[in-house]
C-alpha cells in the first residue's frame, strides 16, 4: 500500500475525522487511483469494526467511523466510475412503518456503502409497499429491516408478506436488526437473518450475496 492510501486508511481507523477527507484528496493529488483510495477505506472500516468486536471501541466509535467515512466519500465519489460503489449488488434498507429511530440503519447504510454495496436507504417510517416499489426498481437482491420499538415488529410480517404477494420474495433475502430483535422474532417473521450490530451486517450481506 503506498504512503497515502496507508494515510487513508490509518485516519479512518484511528478515527480522525478531521484527518480523513484531507487525506483522501492528498491521495488523489498525488495520482492514486480512486478506487484504490476506496479500497483503503473499506479497510479503515474493517479495522474499525475488528476493534468494536474486541471491546477495544464501542457503538460511539462506529458512528464516528462512519461519519469519517461519509466525509471522505463526498470527496472521492465524483472521482469514480458509476457503479464502483455497489458493484457488490444492491440492498434496500429502512426503519420499519411506526417506527422513526435512525441511527443503526444510518450505521449500517454506511458500512456497507464502504464494503462495495449499493445502498438504497428509504429512510424512517416506511410502509410495505414502498420496500417492494425500490426492491422492484433497483433489481435489490437484499433487504435490511430495522425495529427498535416492539409495538412496530408487526411491520416486519408486512414487508414480508408484500414481497411474497409481489412475487418478489424468492428474489431477495431479508435481514432485521434492532434493539427489540430476537432469533425467535426473525424465525416467526419468516426472514433470513438477524444482525446485532452493523459489522455482523457486512458478513450477512456477503453471505447472500456469495
Amino acid at each position: 500500500m503506498g504512503e497515502q492510501l496507508d494515510k487513508v486508511k490509518v485516519a479512518l481507523t484511528e478515527l480522525d475525522l478531521d484527518a480523513i477527507a484531507p487525506a483522501v484528496k492528498e491521495a488523489l493529488d498525488d495520482g492514486e487511483d480512486p478506487t484504490l483510495i476506496l479500497a483503503s477505506m473499506a479497510d479503515g472500516m474493517a479495522a474499525v469494526g475488528e476493534l468494536f468486536e474486541k471491546g477495544e471501541y464501542f457503538l460511539a466509535d462506529l458512528v464516528l467511523a462512519g461519519e469519517g467515512m461519509k466525509e471522505g466519500l463526498e470527496v472521492l465519489e465524483p472521482h469514480l466510475e458509476a457503479g464502483t460503489t455497489g458493484q457488490k449488488g444492491t440492498v434496500v434498507l429502512c426503519t420499519v412503518k411506526g417506527d422513526i429511530h435512525d441511527i443503526g440503519k444510518n450505521l449500517v447504510a454506511t458500512m456497507l456503502s464502504s464494503a462495495g454495496y449499493n445502498v438504497v436507504d428509504l429512510g424512517t417510517d416506511v410502509p410495505e409497499d414502498k420496500v417492494v416499489d425500490a426492491v422492484r426498481a433497483n433489481q435489490a437482491g437484499a433487504v435490511g429491516l430495522s425495529v427498535l420499538l416492539t409495538p412496530m415488529v408487526g411491520s416486519i410480517g408486512d414487508v414480508v408478506s408484500a414481497l411474497e404477494e409481489a412475487g418478489l420474495r424468492d428474489q431477495v433475502k431479508i435481514a432485521i436488526g434492532g434493539a427489540c430483535t430476537t432469533q425467535e422474532l426473525a424465525d416467526r417473521m419468516g426472514v433470513d437473518a438477524l444482525g446485532r450490530d452493523a459489522v455482523e451486517a457486512i458478513r450477512i450481506f456477503d453471505g447472500f450475496f456469495s
